[in-house]
């Protein structure tokens, strides 16, 4: 799903190619209200996405090699004068939830500062590619999926699951899913909640729907349990 900073134009016929998922992904509206609400916004694309650079090979690992771009967003905030010294909350939505559980694992040393993460839908490959496989009626093929996936990018399909990784994280944890996400499964999305180490977390199911693209424009339409998140934490 290469989605970008400001969202998904899924609307449009030539960018409907997951089922059901026939909405736009707009992000302005998120970044508008958290603006309002007195927050400094820093967006960015990952590697191999929107403006962002080719990397790697132009590969994707969910979250694995993309976990340096979050890495680095942290070294440009603590680069800049006038936003070194600033408390720092982070929204990562699904691939980019899953680098920034890596990327606390890989450099401890940066996140003294992130003080609250909110997570919108991070999944694990597994979840996925057995919920499509099920729907292609293929479900006794993933050994033959992950194989493929290990050619591509040299990892296994459970080599980028970020449940291990999820284990490391240690501040205030808000994560958001749509329960029936028809692309996933929600004992995956539980399992990660399950795995974060700190008491201070939520988890928000958002009910009614089998569109995950209703989890990523959530906070677009309803920005509340966002904002008092971050206030709470961060402010």
């Amino acid at each position: 799903m290469p989605m970008n900073r400001y969202g998904f134009p899924s609307h449009l016929p030539r960018w409907q190619f997951v089922p059901g998922n026939d909405i736009e992904v707009n992000y302005m509206r998120e970044y508008q209200h958290l603006h309002e609400a007195g927050y400094n916004v820093l967006t960015y694309d990952a590697r191999n996405h929107g403006h962002s650079g080719v990397a790697n090979g132009n590969i994707f690992t969910w979250g694995l090699f993309e976990s340096r771009d979050v890495a680095g967003s942290l070294k440009y905030v603590k680069s800049r004068p006038d936003t070194r010294g600033m408390k720092l909350g982070l929204l990562s939505r699904c691939m980019g939830a899953n680098a920034t559980f890596v990327a606390k694992t890989r450099h401890p040393e940066l996140f003294a500062d992130v003080q609250a993460l909110v997570a919108v839908q991070p999944i694990s490959m597994r979840a996925m590619v057995e919920r499509n496989l099920e729907y292609m009626g293929l479900a006794d093929q993933f050994d033959a999926i992950d194989r493929e996936v290990q050619l591509i990018t040299s990892f296994k399909i459970d080599q980028v699951s970020p449940l291990e990784y999820a284990k490391n994280w240690q501040a205030p944890a808000f994560v958001l899913q749509v329960r029936d996400d028809a692309l996933t499964k929600p004992s995956d999305v539980q399992s990660i909640f399950d795995n974060i180490p700190v008491a201070d977390k939520k988890l928000f199911w958002l009910e009614g729907s089998t569109r995950r693209w209703d989890g990523y424009n959530y906070f677009s339409e309803h920005p509340e349990q966002l904002i008092e998140w971050f206030d709470k934490h961060v402010k």
